[in-house]
């Protein structure tokens, strides 16, 4: 079997009126990341690629991220917004 050792994963959630930052849902190295992206492709959940960001949201100890990430996580979630209004207007 392939080691996925160079792998790294986190899965985030925000909700505007519940959250006050975007929170960590899962995160993890190796096979803890394989499943997490096979998660969100099962789920079809675009994949964002960052290995820096990623790096910081693995050394986050709780699961909401701290204001230094704020920019970084905000630039996903246009990215994300974008991708789903390009959809739309596709009609996907």
């Amino acid at each position: 079997m392939k080691k996925f050792t160079n792998i790294k994963a986190a899965a985030l959630k925000y909700k505007a009126y519940e959250n006050l930052a975007p929170k960590i849902v899962a995160k993890g190295k190796g096979e803890i990341a394989k499943k997490i992206i096979q998660k969100a492709k099962e789920f079809n959940i675009p994949l964002f690629q960052n290995e820096l960001l990623v790096d910081s949201l693995l050394k986050v100890n709780n699961d909401e991220i701290p204001p230094e990430l704020y920019q970084a996580v905000a630039e996903v979630f246009v990215w994300l917004y974008n991708l789903e209004q390009k959809a739309k207007l596709s009609g996907s």
